[in-house]
């Protein structure tokens, strides 16, 4: 029983002083809670309940025996030389054999020992056992060789092609019996190296590896869980095309001091980086802060054969419902809910941050309700199979195509207004939850359709010196009224920074993909803020894990996935696919007929300063005008500083400088501002310049 001072030790006292009793903190009648937990295992196995992991299981066994039957049945000719070649050698082999057989050869060295020894009882015994062997052995050798002989005669007479091939067959089992133990004529089509089975001793040793103190200690100690707290919750078993360990960790270590060590941990498995995948599992049924899910791949993610893709050859889209669009490391189908929802997509170069968004518009497309804007500001045409079915589509950084997606952003923006009043207008019985719905999307008369903007490089136009306010406003605003009026917003950036990444964008996106990236603040930029701590590290994937990333916002998040593959190629064929749907919806508008947006007057920042300004007021500081901006527009300049109105203003050539001016407590200074007059000369000379054009 576990006990405890009621105070802390004090110096011992110089003369006898009554101490306090120990205070009991175990109570031997404390009722146990009475709460048992069971897990199941499965009557089926997944293969067999699962139709898309039987049909992988099938293709794969057919596989290898087709490729079989086609490696031996090119050589076939081959062999049968070679086995011709031998059939000598195994003539003799088998009239060696035989006559050791008939003679019962096996038992003379029983036969010789007693002879050596003088025991004349166990020889002679031995003597009339050999002589009844040899009766019958030669009896049966005898009836063989005249049968033989006898059914020979017969196929002569009677079928002589019969005897030609009975002849070929016993030459050839004469050549298989002569060949050399070590070197077969007929070899293995396919080499296979057989990987070590996943045990208890090998997962202690792997975590031992890893040089965490706890665990060392834990190990070396294993099965006194009371000390340590380690300990295998579950038998080790095979989970799609690995194995599956469950395992509390000693007390006081969790599944991020595991991850942390990954490539140690992979180490003392003997398996590659790709193939080991810890985990934690808090909110499973018995799960806590110290379980650990050790999942260990026959083959790197990147190498296991994935399904192919449902939707790649046939198949039409519903957005708000869930749609496949990749795989977990046991290759089992992972969906995705893009309706009410703003997407972030973010990584280093290379690591098919690209592919990922144009597999997630290719989703949309096979909707034909949809209507799709794709802009690709890499301007290398990565997105450009989805011409066909684009309302609006561009390609490129330059200004005119800054200047057409400007416009496009603003129509979004327009139909933001116009879907919100439409809306609130609806009556309860047909929009219950005042947001779009599957009934209210598919019915043409309301103009509710799903919207999908996607946008490639987005830092791209958030730094534009002279709209990158504007569309970073547009494109917030998407994020966080869009999800609820029908229209989702995708990001995608090689730079997750607070500049490519605004907060308003990164703070209210629901699903976020983090492909590979290099530190931790890039990957709480994409995953939320917390997510490196807990132990979600889009670090940790290596640059062969291409389209492999972390997925949070959706099901039981989050969870490591990989995108299903699409080619070029196969994305047109999908979007022909698209748009013949489109044709019978009738659903092919703007771009996809030729038609791009209109020009419309947007955000006018000269405007919206000089209108900050006092009309008494020859010059204002920067700071002052942000604060001022900021009051006027909250949802476009609500973030700004004193820089962000340097910035805003170079473009139109207007130059920061000292200037006098009061502090809130009246004291007089020099700080960075801009003069009243430059704005007006800026906003005369651009309205000049727009008469002229």
């Amino acid at each position: 029983m576990t006990e405890i001072a009621e105070h802390p030790p004090q110096p011992a006292p110089t003369t006898a002083e009554p101490t306090a009793p120990p205070v009991f903190v175990d109570n031997p009648k404390l009722p146990a809670p009475g709460v048992t937990s069971e897990k199941r295992r499965p009557i089926l196995p997944t293969w067999l309940k699962d139709g898309s992991e039987f049909t992988t299981t099938a293709k794969h066994t057919a596989s290898r025996l087709g490729y079989a039957t086609a490696y031996h049945g090119v050589r076939l000719p081959w062999y049968g030389l070679q086995l011709t070649a031998m059939a000598p050698r195994g003539s003799a082999r088998l009239v060696t054999s035989t006559n050791r057989w008939v003679w019962d050869r096996e038992a003379a060295p029983l036969r010789d020992y007693a002879v050596r020894t003088d025991d004349v009882e166990e020889y002679m015994r031995l003597a009339r056992l050999r002589g009844n062997r040899v009766r019958l052995r030669g009896l049966v050798t005898v009836v063989a060789c005249v049968f033989g002989t006898g059914f020979a005669l017969w196929l002569y007479v009677m079928a002589p092609a019969f005897l030609w091939v009975f002849a070929a067959g016993g030459v050839l089992t004469l050549g298989y019996f002569g060949q050399q133990p070590d070197a077969p004529v007929i070899g293995p089509a396919v080499m296979r190296t057989e990987l070590q089975k996943l045990t208890g001793t090998i997962v202690l040793r792997a975590l031992e590896a890893i040089g965490n103190p706890k665990i060392t200690a834990a190990v070396k100690d294993f099965g006194n869980k009371t000390a340590h707290g380690m300990g295998f919750t579950s038998e080790i078993c095979r989970d799609g095309p690995g194995y599956r360990a469950e395992l509390d960790l000693p007390f006081g270590v969790t599944p991020d001091d595991v991850v942390e060590k990954r490539e140690a941990l992979a180490s003392g498995l003997r398996r590659k980086l790709g193939c080991v995948w810890p985990s934690g599992d808090p909110d499973g049924p018995d799960g806590h802060e110290g379980r650990l899910i050790l999942w260990v791949g026959d083959k790197p993610m990147n190498a296991t054969t994935k399904p192919p893709w449902p939707l790649l050859k046939d198949g039409q889209v519903d957005l708000f419902k869930p749609v496949v669009f990749g795989n977990d490391y046991r290759m089992a189908n992972m969906t995705v809910t893009l309706m009410f929802a703003a997407i972030v997509i973010g990584s280093i170069p290379r690591m098919g941050k690209t592919f990922l968004l144009r597999l997630l518009l290719l989703i949309a497309a096979l909707d034909p309700r949809a209507e799709l804007h794709a802009f690709d500001f890499k301007g290398t045409g990565d997105l450009g199979a989805l011409e066909p079915v684009c309302h609006r589509y561009r390609a490129g950084d330059e200004d005119e195509d800054i200047l057409y997606v400007l416009h496009a952003l603003r129509e979004i923006k327009a139909e933001l207004r116009r879907r919100a009043k439409v809306i609130r207008s609806l009556p309860r019985s047909v929009c219950p939850e005042s947001k779009v719905t599957p009934a209210l999307a598919s019915d043409k008369k309301y103009g509710l359709h799903p919207i999908v903007v996607g946008l490639d490089e987005c830092q791209v136009p958030f730094e534009d010196e002279k709209y990158g306010a504007e569309l970073e406003s547009i494109c917030t605003d998407i994020t966080k009224r869009g999800p609820a009026l029908g229209i989702v917003g995708l990001f995608a950036t090689q730079r997750p920074d607070a500049k490519s990444l605004p907060p308003g964008i990164s703070a209210n996106a629901v699903l976020r993909f983090c492909l590979k990236v290099m530190n931790h603040q890039a990957n709480d930029m994409v995953l939320g803020t917390g997510a490196y701590k807990s132990g979600i590290k889009a670090t940790m994937f290596s640059r062969s894990d291409r389209g492999i990333c972390w997925m949070s916002g959706e099901g039981d998040d989050p969870r490591i996935v990989s995108s299903a593959f699409v080619d070029a190629p196969g994305a047109e064929r999908i979007v022909a696919r698209a748009r013949k749907m489109r044709e019978e919806y009738g659903n092919v508008t703007g771009h996809a007929l030729g038609e791009g947006p209109a020009e419309t007057a947007g955000l006018d920042v000269l405007a919206d300063v000089l209108k900050s300004m006092g009309a008494d007021e020859k010059a204002v500081w920067c700071e002052r005008l942000a604060v001022r901006l900021g009051e006027l527009r909250p949802d476009v300049y609500g973030e700004w500083k004193g820089e962000n109105v340097t910035a805003a203003l170079k473009p139109w050539g207007i130059k920061t400088g000292q200037v006098w001016g009061q502090t809130d407590e009246g004291e007089g200074k020099n700080r960075r501002g801009i003069e009243r007059a430059d704005v007006v000369a800026a906003i005369a000379r651009r309205d000049a310049d727009r008469t002229a054009a």
